[in-house]
C-alpha cells in the first residue's frame, strides 16, 4: 500500500493503470485490519471494523468487498483441511442480506463444506458482531488443481 501512496505522490495524484499498481494488491487492500479468532481444522472465523476503504458510494461496505472476502476466508477454510494446492475458484455466489458502515464490527465465519481430491466448497457468512444479524452469505467452489507429474 504504502509504494502506491508513493506513486501517486510522485505522479500528482493523476489515474493510474492496473499495471502500476504493486503485485497482490487486492487481497492485501481487502485483508489489511482483519484479526483471526478462531482457527481450526475446516473452519475459520474472522472479525474486522469496516474501513472507509471498503466502502461504496452509498457509504456502505461495497459488495465487491464482500465478494472478496468470500473468495479469500473461504479459502482458508478449505486449505485448513489439509489440501495439497490452493486451487481455483470455480464458483462464488453472495445473498446480500444487510449493510455494514463504517467502523461496524463485522464478524466473518467460513466452514469447509467439502473437500475432495479435485474440489473443495465452504460456506461463509458475514454478520454484525454486536447483534449477529447476517449481512451476508456465500459459497465458494474450488477446484484444488493437483500438480502435473509429467
Amino acid at each position: 500500500m504504502e509504494s502506491v501512496k508513493k506513486f501517486l505522490e510522485k505522479e500528482g495524484e493523476m489515474a493510474i493503470t492496473m499495471d502500476a499498481l504493486p503485485e497482490k494488491f487486492f487481497e492485501p487492500f481487502i485483508m489489511k485490519g482483519i484479526q483471526v479468532d478462531l482457527l481450526e481444522p475446516g473452519c475459520i472465523v474472522c472479525s474486522f471494523k469496516v474501513p472507509p476503504r471498503s466502502l461504496n458510494g452509498g457509504n456502505f461496505m461495497h459488495g465487491g468487498a464482500t465478494t472478496t472476502l468470500v473468495d479469500l476466508i473461504g479459502s482458508v477454510a478449505i486449505l485448513t483441511v489439509g489440501t495439497p494446492s490452493f486451487g481455483v475458484s470455480v464458483e462464488i455466489n453472495v445473498s446480500y442480506l444487510d449493510s455494514a458502515y463504517p467502523g461496524e464490527e463485522v464478524e466473518v465465519e467460513a466452514k469447509a463444506l467439502r473437500v475432495g481430491k479435485a474440489v473443495g466448497v465452504a460456506s461463509v457468512e458475514l454478520r454484525k458482531k454486536k447483534t449477529r444479524k447476517i449481512i451476508a452469505q456465500g459459497r465458494h467452489t474450488k477446484y484444488l488443481a493437483l500438480a502435473s507429474k509429467l
